[in-house]
């Protein structure tokens, strides 16, 4: 709604933590408030409702005359990412939003305020926006698209840290380039061994993820092949000593089958043709499932990775930013 005497007076709007039934009414505001990132029912419900570190009272709701008008989302660790530690001085904040019949009045201020302030009275000294894993709705912040959102959180004290680029490339078409191939026949030749991993590669696959990469990315893992995901989503890489030294993989997050990753070698190995082969033999494979494309939403456009991706078909959609404020106790 866009005319004046539709507008809500958010003045006047209660603040106060979620309570069952504001779900829908919650998915339905947000869908109206970022069109560009609709959210589903039950990406809600798996991403907030059923994280281990859910608090209700950290999703922060705005209410006005019974019509929920806004939301932030303040959450930090009950449950440790790996091993024992809580991170007692970070939290987070994954999202927040207004609806666009309240905005201009000072709502979003006064949502944010409420969430940094319940997360200060947790110990929290340093919020991120909003790269909180293991649920994370967006990387971060896309200014271009939410210019109103980036200035607002500047103005509470907010930093960018560093940028996240998200890409896509088309598949339809799509052939293994003849390079990859030749190199693929070189490292073959080498006694490297590329496949689908078997159920006993998958403890060293997690290892390798968890260990050399991201704990995230173990658990991502982890969580889609005990939901289903077939093991043929995945290609490993041993090298002629028998070490499993990389894997590319698609479909790990929300069953999304066109979405790409994650994705590492080791750093010992990184220049000699690997990475750009496990690549595009899941490429290969994404398109003989019928894919008409490959994406992903975090790369640093600049890192090693983001430079293949590009030399490898990929093209910037979005760039998000990853933000920080840090206050005295």
């Amino acid at each position: 709604m866009t005319e004046q005497s539709d507008r809500t007076t958010p003045g006047r709007a209660g603040v106060r933590g979620f309570r069952a039934g504001d779900g829908p009414r919650l998915v339905e505001a947000w869908c109206r408030s970022a069109p560009a990132d609709p959210l589903t029912p039950d990406r809600f419900r798996s991403a907030v409702l059923l994280d281990a570190n859910f608090d209700p009272e950290g999703l922060r709701i705005a209410v006005h005359e019974d019509r929920l008008v806004g939301a932030a989302y303040a959450v930090r660790r009950l449950t440790p990412m790996t091993g024992t530690d809580l991170e007692p001085e970070q939290g987070w904040i994954p999202f927040f939003f207004v609806d666009p019949a309240a905005r201009g009045q000072g709502l979003g201020r006064r949502l944010l305020t409420d969430a940094l302030d319940w997360l200060h009275g947790h110990g929290r000294t340093r919020v991120d926006f909003s790269s909180y894993t293991p649920h994370y709705i967006l990387p971060g912040l896309d200014a271009e698209t939410y210019p109103q959102a980036a200035g607002l959180l500047e103005s509470l004290g907010f930093r960018t840290l560093y940028e996240a680029a998200a890409m896509d490339r088309g598949l339809v078409g799509y052939r293994l380039p003849e390079e990859v191939a030749l190199r693929l026949d070189e490292l073959r030749s080498l006694g490297h061994r590329f496949g689908t991993p078997s159920d006993d590669d998958l403890v060293e696959l997690l290892a390798l993820a968890g260990n050399h990469f991201n704990p995230d990315w173990a658990r991502a893992i982890r969580e889609c092949l005990a939901a289903g995901t077939p093991l043929d989503r995945i290609v490993c890489v041993r090298d002629p000593a028998g070490r499993l030294v990389g894997w590319a993989m698609h479909g790990a997050y929300g069953s999304a089958d066109e979405r790409f990753g994650p994705f590492g070698v080791l750093e010992e190995t990184r220049g000699t043709g690997l990475g750009k082969v496990l690549l595009h033999l899941v490429l290969e494979r994404m398109r003989a499932r019928g894919a008409h494309s490959a994406w992903f939403l975090w790369t640093g456009e600049r890192s090693p990775a983001g430079q293949l991706y590009r030399k490898s078909g990929f093209a910037t959609t979005r760039v998000f930013r990853v933000m920080r404020r840090e206050a005295a106790r």
